[in-house]
């Protein structure tokens, strides 16, 4: 991490923390990997270089990653495996965040609220002509912990909303303990007037949401992604909404970030936000949090809360 970003996520308190159960070591000059001569420990977080098998020879005595961030996928090669290290990651305590965003532009987009402000200054709507977020139906598309998390939120809320989910690992009956009514992801787009990413980027996934699927959603209807840009179709989804007929709420874009002359970013009915639904500014201590109780517990010899696997990081995001 940088000096910066690593004050926010290990403030002094943290660091205190950490002390009590393992020996920090000093502030070094020295260029990573060197840095890493005497670690057996790593806590890493945005920015961190890929542990190559040239960098972890760099690392003899590494035996723990503890990521504090979400995903991994960026940072473990097969070297970190093929070493038996251990990796732990913070996407759940980043999870928190992603949720609470969801559900914000959720409600948002059930109540047409950039279609709604695009008609302004021209006129108030009349209130006969207005949407509400009530009995809305609302398509989940990747039971990941941020979808679940979306779903809880919303099986809570005033609003009554009906849920859809689509994913291929979950059962009927999974899906409706969830509270969620489990359909195809073409049926999903047909019936839902929100649709909201919350699957993995994997080969199988990428472009999931093409110019078929989006032509199925109902006029009026908004498309959500806090997930990865590449699962949606960006030229499709474009098409769409300067037509007027879909609106669009994405965190995460393809490409990332968009090139400033890009069409979806002079879009009224589009809002695009640079890739802040997780963890930000104060709430990024969750993260170092996190990492600093998984050091703990593995110290203690207990079990890792966030541990991740060989076999699971495929279909993680």
């Amino acid at each position: 991490m940088s000096p910066e970003v690593a004050d926010l996520v290990l403030p002094p308190d943290l660091r205190t923390l950490l002390s009590r159960s393992v020996r920090l070591l000093p502030p070094s000059d020295a260029p990573f990997p060197a840095a890493l001569a005497d670690a057996e420990i790593l806590i890493s977080g945005w920015g961190c270089p890929r542990l190559t098998a040239d960098v972890l020879a760099r690392a003899p005595g590494l035996r723990l990653v503890a990521h504090a961030a979400g995903t991994v996928k960026s940072l473990v090669t097969e070297a970190v495996w093929e070493r038996g290290i251990t990796v732990s990651s913070a996407a759940d305590a980043n999870a928190g965040p992603v949720i609470a965003h969801t559900v914000a532009v959720i409600t948002l987009a059930a109540r047409r609220t950039l279609t709604t402000a695009a008609g302004y200054p021209g006129g108030w709507p009349r209130t006969d002509a207005r949407a509400g977020a009530d009995g809305r139906t609302v398509g989940i598309i990747g039971a990941s912990r941020i979808g679940r998390g979306v779903i809880a939120e919303l099986t809570h809320a005033d609003a009554g909303y009906r849920i859809l989910l689509s994913d291929p690992y979950v059962t009927d009956e999974e899906a409706r303990l969830l509270g969620a009514r489990r359909v195809d992801l073409a049926e999903l787009c047909r019936l839902a007037s929100v649709v909201s990413v919350h699957a993995p980027l994997l080969p199988e996934t990428t472009g999931l949401l093409d110019a078929g699927l989006l032509a199925q959603l109902p006029d009026g209807g908004a498309v959500i992604n806090t997930a990865r840009g590449a699962i949606v179709d960006t030229q499709a989804l474009t098409r769409e909404c300067a037509s007027g007929r879909l609106e669009a709420y994405l965190d995460v874009t393809d490409p990332e970030p968009l090139p400033p002359d890009h069409p979806l970013l002079a879009l009224r009915n589009v809002l695009i936000t640079p890739h802040v639904a997780g963890a930000q500014g104060s709430e990024v201590r969750r993260l170092g949090q996190y990492a600093a109780a998984e050091v703990a517990r593995w110290v203690a010899g207990g079990p890792l809360h966030g541990e991740v696997t060989r076999a699971a990081l495929p279909r993680l995001a």
